[in-house]
């Protein structure tokens, strides 16, 4: 099941224009979304456009694998476990597809959203064994809209968190835009309207009730998958460069979804975490743009700026 992503205009200036494996569906969503970018710039744009924010995709896959369902639909259909070079090709498409959808043209988001459709179609099946509230045989699917609202939410909810970490503070506002800006991706999934938040208060209200409920309980299915997301074979130069990744991956889980996955925290990894953010932050407000953001994002400026 794919992430969401956010999604740069095509038309007057980067924006954004999307969030979830979606650009534009119908030609009156392209209209409004072009409107919305016209009057203020987006606050999506902003934020995605930071090479940082890739931090925020091991505790948002963390959480989404807390999901029975979507933790034995990744389990039964992804093969970055099971193929030679398999989490190399995996990362590589989704950070392409990502940056596609949020910085790249019209007709290269359609087609990445045509892809991501037609993958969503052959993920489905049952849940082995119970987990949570679920029984064996459960049916799942990557269209069912519950789970792709949960997806959704976790991976916007980790956006925040990781850009106020380590970027820089967001205003009240700037997170309702931002979670108002990316439902307009209900249509393109086949989401009903209205079921994703619209605000940042709607985000916080979703994601209590979701951990309240018992349909997050992490399953066996889900500790096998993290172990590949937490601890990936790596060259050994990027060695000492996982521990730091995984700080933000196991710090920023609820303490419930941390004892799921049968992962320690202490007040001195939690220190650990604030350190490197700060320095993090204080590197990043003396980074150029042509290190800090993505060449995607940057080639949209200038798009946007030539037809300006």
């Amino acid at each position: 099941m794919t992430s969401p992503v956010t999604r740069g205009s095509g038309g007057t200036r980067p924006g954004f224009y999307r969030a979830g494996p979606a650009g534009c569906g119908a030609r009156s969503d392209a209209v409004r979304c072009r409107a919305v970018v016209s009057v203020a710039p987006s606050i999506g744009w902003k934020l995605q456009r930071e090479i940082v924010l890739l931090l925020a995709w091991g505790p948002a896959i963390l959480m989404q694998l807390a999901h029975p369902l979507v933790a034995q639909g990744i389990a039964d259909h992804s093969a970055f476990r099971t193929q030679r070079h398999g989490r190399t090709r995996r990362l590589f498409h989704t950070i392409d597809a990502m940056l596609q959808l949020c910085f790249g043209t019209e007709p290269q988001a359609r087609a990445v959203l045509a892809r991501i459709n037609a993958i969503h179609d052959r993920v489905n099946g049952r849940l082995a064994e119970a987990a949570g509230v679920f029984p064996a045989g459960t049916p799942y699917s990557a269209r069912d809209p519950a789970l792709l609202a949960w997806v959704h939410a976790t991976l916007l909810d980790m956006n925040l968190r990781v850009y106020e970490l380590y970027v820089g503070p967001l205003s009240a506002d700037d997170k309702d835009r931002y979670c108002a800006e990316a439902s307009a991706i209900e249509t393109a999934l086949g989401i009903p309207a209205g079921r994703l938040p619209r605000s940042f208060g709607e985000l916080g209200r979703y994601m209590g009730a979701m951990l309240a409920s018992g349909d997050i309980a992490v399953s066996d299915t889900a500790r096998l998958v993290a172990r590949d997301v937490l601890y990936p074979p790596v060259p050994r130069l990027a060695a000492p460069a996982i521990p730091l990744v995984r700080l933000p991956a196991v710090g920023l889980l609820p303490p419930r979804i941390r004892e799921g996955y049968g992962l320690s925290w202490s007040p001195r990894r939690d220190a650990m975490l604030g350190l490197s953010a700060g320095l993090v932050r204080a590197a990043l407000r003396v980074t150029p743009p042509l290190v800090r953001h993505w060449p995607a994002a940057r080639r949209a400026r200038r798009r946007a700026d030539r037809a300006a």
